[in-house]
């Protein structure tokens, strides 16, 4: 019963605590207040996923059913966009054509480049029978009735001739009629003939017959859809999956790290405020309070702030939830129409719910962390503790430092000798990024002193005692002093260690893609998915010019019960080996003739041996492995000989990503160059130096990375920054103390701001320097993987970044010590 009323009476005592000492738990309140938002956000975003709304149905919207040819066991969302499964690259056979024929009326559709020169690079070609399903109408003119005739979508008038491009070549068409444009596709609309011409593969059949009859004709090769199903039909369902697929990559990623990062600093800001009540709770234990009333008065102080604080963060949450959404739409991330709608839906409350929870149990843990040495202080010790600052770090303390230093030294090293591949993974290279600077941050009690007498030693001469003051101040209260530290350590070190990385990263690849390139020139599409055959062909015919074009297609093989696929590059064997630079570790070049292919090593397959390999266009070959080369992941494609370049019509969209041109030695530089200027004019491919070609191809890639790092970068660097003016107004707030002491020693209300000024800094150099070098630790591991990987280790710094960074950081610092500083000094002069 005692233990009950005692416990009641501390829970009273934390009610009036909370009264008394309301600016330091308003602090702790407005840290797991922001803590709680980004995770509830994150957390909603996430969830939304789960539940998307169906989207319109578009090409197909007034179609009865459509058959289109799929693979039971194919995951589209487990590859990436454009990777057609082998039934799909095959498309509808003539064999199912006829059985869906005998139903009842057919329509077939063929898809396929066609783009307008100077339209869009999205432009797509379609027979005109099929347009009627998609809700198109003409608006001028007539349907085409001959091959070169076509219907267009705005951009030009009924009787003009247009220049297409498509992966055939450049055609010169009569527009014999237009339609409406629309939302989702950029349309080119032809006889069926022509289509037929320019695209062998029929993509789907639009089929009239009784569902029953169609489905029992279908078989497991295609499927029949109908009502909301035939929108898989549509191209845009395969751009909204890669841009959810890209959303689903980068949010955990924003979420784990923004999420370690909040929980660190919302622990960290409860248990200050407990260590700056210590001694308060050894004065409550010198008047006899028991330690487990201690304990009891502090849960419940963490509760009530950590109900209200949850509460109202969940809150905030849900509002930022579409503020997150929109952000991500603007960086390209989203797709235009995702949205985060408040409801009672499970996919709503659960991530509330959660980051409430989580909330709530960081504040108790927190607390409770820091206030069990200060319940275990005897009273007799409580007096003396009363006095001054206990400056000791306790063993399980200097353990979590030297542990911490240990697993960040040892995991950067593992990433730079063993698991070098890390670095290419945003969502698990990101993560290891955390651990040197939260060890630094777990070692900052120890490091405190050594850097306090480092960075005061040069201004110890000057005039005055500030400096010495300020040392001694900080290393009487290096608790104090690494908990204010540690927000500005996280801000500089976690944006430092992103940017360098993301930076270095991207230089490392253009590096390497440019030493594996040897020809001097290339073409790259311009405002084009890519260059077709006839530009590659005019370019070839110059004299003294050699010419690779690798054609993109994917190769299919057997694998027990399951098929796999892969990349492949069609190429003419002698432009190979005169153009780019291979390491081959088995077998050579030369030996790549009409029946075998070069592979990765990655694929484990020796050479000499012969691969059963399915073709995109549905031909079963066997081809000899003529030479393996070493191969990064991700980049592990197979070179194939000239006579696989119509599968590639099938597999993807048969352009040519790029070119690489080299010229033959003798030949004349000026003309050769002038010449293939000439021939790609008005051809949507542009002539480059290699240099300007690496860059742009490893721009997209590039582009993704800097998005999810920088994205996670700017997120931490907001909630750090509030993080660090809201634990110095915490920590100086509470040193009215000192403040009386300077005064009535004699300081003036201008030297008691100096102090604590230089006290501000002095501690923001301490978090900088360890930020630094958490980011050193980092950046070594990075080196040694990037020096495995590409051959070369290019550090980028982004000088500009990190200064500007560390300036707001340390600008903070300063604000949040002068602010209340001013205030207890303005509260004197009118006392």
């Amino acid at each position: 019963m005692a233990d009950r009323s005692g416990g009641a009476a501390m829970i009273r005592v934390a009610m009036q605590t909370l009264r008394a000492r309301w600016v330091s738990f308003l602090g702790s309140a407005v840290a797991l207040v922001l803590g709680v938002a980004q995770l509830a956000a994150m957390g909603l975003v996430l969830m939304t996923m789960l539940d998307l709304p169906d989207r319109p149905v578009e090409r197909f919207a007034e179609a009865p059913a459509v058959v289109l040819p799929a693979d039971p066991a194919w995951d589209p969302t487990r590859h990436d966009l454009g990777v057609r499964s082998l039934a799909e690259a095959r498309g509808i056979s003539p064999e199912l054509h006829g059985n869906v024929a005998a139903t009842g009326e057919t329509v077939v559709d063929r898809e396929f480049y066609a783009q307008p020169l100077g339209g869009s690079a999205a432009g797509v070609g379609h027979p005109w029978p099929v347009a009627r399903f998609g809700g198109y109408q003409l608006t001028d003119g007539a349907p085409p009735a001959a091959d070169g005739e076509i219907v267009v979508a705005g951009g030009a008038r009924t009787g003009d001739v247009v220049t297409v491009l498509t992966a055939n070549g450049i055609g010169e068409y009569r527009v014999s009629g237009t339609v409406d444009p629309v939302g989702w596709e950029d349309a080119v609309f032809f006889t069926e003939a022509e289509a037929a011409r320019l695209s062998p593969r029929v993509d789907a059949l639009v089929a009239f017959g009784p569902l029953d009859r169609l489905r029992a004709v279908v078989g497991s090769g295609a499927e029949v859809l109908t009502g909301q199903d035939r929108h898989r039909a549509d191209a845009s369902e395969a751009r909204d999956r890669e841009a959810l697929d890209n959303t689903i990559t980068l949010v955990p990623v924003m979420a784990s790290v923004a999420g370690i990062t909040a929980i660190f600093v919302v622990a960290s800001t409860f248990a200050f405020t407990v260590i700056q009540r210590r001694r308060e709770i050894a004065l409550l234990r010198a008047i006899g309070a028991t330690g487990e009333q201690v304990r009891a008065m502090v849960r419940g102080e963490a509760l009530l702030v950590g109900a209200v604080a949850s509460t109202a963060g969940a809150a905030l949450g849900l509002v930022g939830a579409q503020l997150l959404a929109d952000l991500l739409i603007d960086m390209g991330i989203s797709p235009p129409w995702f949205e985060v709608e408040p409801s009672t839906h499970w996919t709503v409350l659960a991530p509330l719910a959660g980051a409430f929870s989580l909330g709530l149990l960081v504040a108790l843990g927190g607390a409770m962390l820091a206030v069990r040495r200060a319940g275990r202080v005897r009273p007799i010790e409580a007096l003396h503790e009363a006095a001054a600052d206990d400056t000791r770090v306790t063993p399980a303390r200097r353990l979590a430092g030297v542990a911490g230093l240990l697993c960040g030294i040892g995991w950067t090293v593992w990433i730079a000798t063993a698991e070098p591949s890390t670095v290419l993974s945003p969502t698990t290279y990101v993560l290891s990024l955390l651990v040197p600077v939260f060890a630094a941050a777990a070692l900052a009690p120890l490091a405190v002193r050594p850097l306090a007498k480092v960075l005061v030693r040069p201004f110890r001469r000057s005039t005055g005692p500030t400096a010495v003051l300020v040392e001694q101040s900080v290393l009487t209260s290096r608790r104090r002093s690494a908990a204010t530290a540690a927000p500005i350590l996280l801000t500089v070190g976690l944006t430092f260690s992103l940017l360098a990385a993301t930076d270095s990263l991207g230089a490392a690849r253009d590096s390497g893609l440019h030493n594996r390139i040897r020809a001097e020139f290339a073409l790259a599409p311009e405002g084009t998915p890519g260059i077709s055959q006839e530009v590659v062909d005019r370019v070839a015919r110059i004299d003294g010019v050699r010419i690779a074009a690798p054609l993109l297609t994917t190769i299919y093989t057997r694998d027990e019960d399951r098929v796999d696929e892969n990349d492949g590059l069609v190429v003419d064997p002698a432009a190979l080996r005169h153009t780019v630079d291979l390491t081959v570790t088995g077998g050579s070049l030369d030996d790549l003739d009409s029946g075998s292919m070069v592979v990765a090593d990655l694929w484990g397959v020796p050479a000499g041996s012969t691969v059963p390999v399915l073709m995109a266009d549905g031909q079963q070959v066997e081809l000899r492995v003529a030479a393996t080369y070493r191969a990064r992941p991700g980049e592990d494609v197979a070179y194939l000989p000239p006579r696989f370049a119509g599968t590639a019509a099938f597999a993807r969209d048969g352009l040519a990503r790029r070119a690489y041109i080299s010229l033959e030695p003798g030949a004349d530089r000026d003309a050769a160059t002038t010449a293939i200027r000439a021939a790609v004019a008005g051809t949507g491919a542009g002539f480059r130096t290699a240099d300007e070609l690496a860059a742009s191809e490893t721009a997209y890639a590039r582009h993704l990375t800097e998005v999810r790092q920088r994205a996670t970068a700017v997120i931490i660097m907001l909630f750090c920054f509030i993080a660090i003016l809201n634990t110095l107004l915490m920590a100086t707030a509470d040193r009215r103390r000192d403040l009386s002491v300077l005064r009535q020693v004699g300081a003036t209300p201008g030297q008691v701001v100096r102090f604590f000024l230089a006290e501000a800094l002095l501690v923001a150099g301490i978090g900088v320097v360890l930020a630094f070098t958490a980011t050193a630790v980092n950046l070594a591991g990075l080196w040694g993987a990037l020096l495995q990987l590409f051959g070369t280790a290019p550090i980028v710094v982004p000088y500009p970044a990190v200064i500007a960074v560390t300036a707001v950081s340390t600008l903070l610092a300063m604000i949040g010590t002068v602010l209340p500083v001013g205030a207890a000094l303005r509260t004197r002069t009118r006392s």
